[in-house]
């Protein structure tokens, strides 16, 4: 949908197009496409550091399956998608409240992976993990964010 405007002063035209179907998704949309993108990309590097040698066991010898990564990923980047989708409608600053609140969640999901007992590269590598997942869904979210305003 296009509309033109005439400038009087110089009779030149200016054309606007109204926003794509992909600018005006609603966040939930771009959020669990993010998610599933997360949880891909968190399988597939669990996968590769665990051939690379890396048990992701815990003190007490139980081991994270690959198929947990997804999981827990998808999980977890769902409920930020929740999150960001109650921000758009509620918080006065959607964008800045949800960046500030995802990092100090996923500075929060490290807590388990260095107090549960890891060695340290399997508690390296799930630090990296959830920093990749929030790496792939929290901007993608606040793009959309900030443009609900």
């Amino acid at each position: 949908m296009s509309t033109t405007t005439q400038i009087p002063s110089t009779g030149t035209s200016t054309s606007t197009t109204a926003p794509s179907t992909t600018e005006r998704r609603p966040v939930w949309k771009h959020g669990v496409v993010a998610a599933v993108a997360a949880s891909v990309a968190t399988t597939v590097l669990a996968a590769v550091a665990s051939a690379a040698g890396v048990s992701f066991g815990d003190g007490t010898g139980a081991s994270i399956p690959i198929a947990g990564f997804a999981q827990l990923t998808l999980v977890f980047s769902l409920a930020g998608v929740g999150l960001a989708a109650i921000l758009a409608r509620k918080a006065r600053r959607p964008r800045s409240t949800f960046v500030r609140t995802t990092v100090a969640l996923t500075a929060a999901s490290f807590v388990p992976d260095l107090t549960f007992g890891f060695d340290a590269a399997s508690a390296a590598t799930l630090i990296t993990l959830h920093t990749v997942a929030a790496a792939i869904v929290v901007p993608t979210l606040a793009r959309r964010l900030s443009r609900t305003r």
